[in-house]
Formats: C-alpha cells, structure tokens, sequence
C-alpha cells in the first residue's frame, strides 16, 4: 500500500492544486479549458513526437507482449463504445467514455511504478504500454469522435472530411511524424529534444491542475454512469490482459506480470482532454479518473501481493 500510496499521492496533489485555484479565485473559469487547449496543442503533441522519434525498434518490438496489451485494451475500449452507443445513440461521447474505460495511466503511473516494482527491467514494457495507449488506442479514439461529429451523408464527402480533420489534429500528425524522423535514423538535435522535453514534461502536471479546475465548478449529478467505467477500467481489463499474456501469449514472468500491473492502473487525463478539447460532457469522464486513481489504491494493492506471492513460489 505505501509503494502504491507514494506513486498516487502526486497525483491527487497536482488535481487538488487546480480545485483549490479554483476555489480561491486564483484562476478564473475559462482556466480548465485554456489550460487543457495548451496541453492538446503543444505538451501532449511534443511528448508523441518524441516518443515515437526516440523510440528504438530492438527496444520496443516485442510482438507477443504487445497483442496481449494491444488486444485486452481494445476489447475493453470497443466493448465499452458498442455499449453506451447502445444507450445514447452518440458516437463521439461513447468513444470518449470507452477511453475512460481502457486508457491506462502508464505515463504518470506505470513508469515509476513498474520500476520500483521490477527495477530497470520495468522500464521497456511501461514505455511499449505507454506508446500502445497513446499513439493507438489515443488516436483510434480520435478517430472515432471525427467520424461522429461529420454530418455529411455522401460516403466519398465524409471520408474526406474525416481525413482533413484528422490531418489538422496535432495529436495524430506528431506521432505520424515521430515515427518518419525515427525511420530516417537521424538523431534529434539537442536543443530540439531539450525543447522537447520541456513540453513533454508539462504534460501530466496541467492536465491533472485543469481535470482539478473541473472538477471544483462542475455540477452534482452530472457525473452519473462512472462507476460502470471505473469497475471496467480496474476490474475487466487487468483481467483480459491476465488471460491473454498468461494463458493465450504465455508471456515471460516479468513481461506478463508488467502487463498485468499496467492495465490495473487507473484511468488517464486522456478521455479528459478529449471530452474537454471537443466540448463534450466532461462530468463522467473526470470522475471516472478521480474514482479509479482512489480504487487504485486497494486494486494495485492486491496486484502487487500478487506478483510478490509469484515471486515467493518461483523461488522456492
């Protein structure tokens, strides 16, 4: 618990810093959403750049764990969107609401995380997880809320539609473009990446001050429908990913038991970001990452007992 305490207590300091500059007036009520726009538009793009531009093929290509990630996250996301499509109708908010439901917080959590837990062996699968999160199922997600917010009828119109919008969105270009400077071999500058790295750093804190900054003005009762989100994120996708990478893929101990402990993490700023940057309902959402980063607490708990008692059987 302490371990889990230590790596979560940042977090609800950074949000409870945004509530209280709310509250005191310190910032005003356009501060979420201008904060959260710099996010979208400089720090999250910077940090998809330079993952992917830094990236090294031998590092992250690790196929099996891979699909065992891959595969239990997008089950959870497109389950979770066929779902609330069914109850609302609306594209764009389900797809928002299955990212609240599958969009893991290896970031801010799983890196530290899995490094206290397995040492620098738990570094490569937090950083594989953390790229699958955000330039996969981060851009399968925008892709979807495009699609839905289209009112074009004509199949070619809409495609192309889609197609510009997408290519006007700087959350799927940077990694696009990430990608081609890491296939050219050229290393980045060093001013660049310090650039880089600036923005890529601001990420996390604005996002949990401007999910604060919501949080502090938003209306009781509008939140309705997080729990179902907050059980699927902590309690259905660690489980998907146990079966696939223990039983399906049989991954190494090390790599399926990281697996595991990356998809019990609580939901991510991401759906946040999204909901707010496409002005859509944020209430369920927010509370979706306030109450899953509280249940983390006792579910990563039991995680953790777990690999240890995995350890304790291997060694004797």
């Amino acid at each position: 618990m302490a371990s889990v305490l230590s790596v979560i207590l940042p977090i609800f300091a950074l949000i409870l810093a945004g509530f209280a500059c709310r509250k005191l007036k310190l910032l005003g009520p356009d501060a979420a959403s201008e904060i959260n726009r710099m996010v979208v538009w400089l720090c999250l793009p910077a940090m998809l750049f330079e993952a992917t531009a830094t990236a090294l093929w031998s590092h992250i290509w690790q196929p099996e764990f891979i699909l065992a990630y891959t595969i239990g996250t997008l089950v959870v996301f497109i389950a979770t969107v066929f779902w609330r499509m069914r109850k609302s109708g609306d594209l764009a908010d389900a797809s928002i609401q299955g990212l609240s439901a599958s969009y893991a917080n290896t970031g801010y959590m799983g890196i530290p995380l899995c490094i206290l837990v397995f040492g620098d062996d738990g570094l490569e699968p937090a950083l594989i997880a953390s790229l699958i999160v955000i330039c996969v199922l981060f851009a399968l997600s925008v892709v979807c809320i495009e699609v839905a917010l289209q009112g074009e009828k004509h199949m070619l119109r809409a495609v192309r539609k889609v197609a510009l919008a997408l290519a006007r969105n700087p959350l799927v270009i940077s990694p696009v473009l990430g990608g081609l400077w890491a296939y050219s071999g050229a290393p980045l500058p060093a001013p660049v990446h310090s650039f880089l790295t600036l923005l890529s750093n601001a990420t996390a804190p604005c996002a949990l001050i401007s999910l604060g900054l919501f949080l502090a003005h938003k209306q009781s009762g509008q939140s309705q429908g997080s729990i179902p989100l907050v059980l699927l994120k902590l309690f259905l996708h660690p489980l998907l990913v146990w079966i696939l990478a223990f039983w399906v893929f049989q991954l190494p101990p090390l790599w399926a038991m990281s697996a595991v402990l990356l998809a019990a993490l609580p939901t991510g700023t991401g759906p946040f970001m999204l909901a707010d940057f496409y002005r859509r309902d944020a209430a369920v959402v927010s509370s979706s990452i306030l109450l899953s980063t509280v249940g983390s607490l006792i579910t990563l708990s039991l995680c953790l007992f777990w690999i240890e008692s995995i350890r304790h059987n291997a060694a004797f």
